[in-house]
């Protein structure tokens, strides 16, 4: 069973994590609607350029960051081993055969 302060942290990192992925993903609809723009008035030229690199690079990390979300909501939803309180196995555990 995780700690208090263990269970806190986890608690915090998630939080954390919810707003830096809303950050994420308003600078990624920025730079791509910017990318858009300076693409149908400058094609091809450096601006664009940079505006797609900084897409990518919000987009990228748009996806790291939900990638880890859903691994610490998956920790943080797991429940102990052992009987569940109908009686049946915990989720996620397998009897011996």
């Amino acid at each position: 069973m995780a700690s208090k302060s263990e269970h806190s942290r986890l608690l915090r990192a998630v939080r954390q994590l919810r707003r830096v992925r809303a950050f994420y993903a308003a600078g990624a609809l920025l730079w791509a609607a910017l990318a858009a723009w300076v693409g149908w008035r400058y094609p091809g030229s450096r601006q664009m350029w940079v505006s797609v690199s900084l897409t990518v690079v919000f987009t990228g990390l748009l996806s790291v960051a939900s990638v880890w979300l859903v691994r610490l909501q998956a920790v943080r939803s797991e429940k102990p081993a052992g009987r569940t309180v109908s009686g049946g196995m915990a989720l996620g555990k397998r009897a011996n055969a």
